[in-house]
């Protein structure tokens, strides 16, 4: 009965907040704390859900937390599917996420930041009283090339005046 009640509180709260937070209200701008809106999908329906999360950016990627550790639907999607997006400044960004739990404890640190990693050891005892954590790595846009490059300007080109 308890975890149902504290579910439906902050599924409430969420809906209140979710929509300022991710329009850019109290994304850390200045200092380095604020709030971010957390996109993930899934693990077994497969769709996406979005919830504000408390954040701390450093050295370009931004840390989140829970102290509801394994009972967080959104720490158990992450360490299923890694790939996620997250709301800052009004800006969705893409981003890959390492997990830190008490059931995920991966360590596949050596590629973050020395700043970051040093807060994951720092972070680490935290999750043995049931804490979780995820680092998500700002990851770069593909973007789909169109019309650059001189092969597509040489085709626009003999489009433009066909040979005979």
């Amino acid at each position: 009965m308890v975890g149902s009640v504290e579910s439906e509180f902050f599924r409430m709260l969420n809906r209140l907040v979710e929509p300022s937070i991710r329009a850019g209200w109290a994304s850390p701008r200045f200092v380095p704390g604020g709030l971010i809106v957390l996109e993930t999908v899934g693990r077994r329906s497969g769709r996406r859900s979005r919830l504000p999360l408390a954040a701390i950016r450093l050295d370009g990627h931004v840390v989140v937390s829970t102290f509801r550790g394994a009972r967080s639907q959104w720490v158990k999607n992450l360490a299923a599917n890694r790939q996620a997006h997250y709301w800052l400044r009004g800006r969705r960004r893409p981003a890959r996420a390492l997990v830190l739990s008490p059931h995920h404890r991966r360590a596949a640190v050596s590629e973050l930041p020395a700043a970051v990693r040093w807060l994951m050891h720092v972070l680490l005892p935290y999750t043995y009283a049931g804490w979780a954590f995820a680092v998500l790595a700002p990851e770069r846009p593909t973007a789909v090339r169109r019309g650059r490059g001189p092969a597509s300007r040489g085709a626009r080109r003999s489009a433009r005046h066909p040979r005979t």
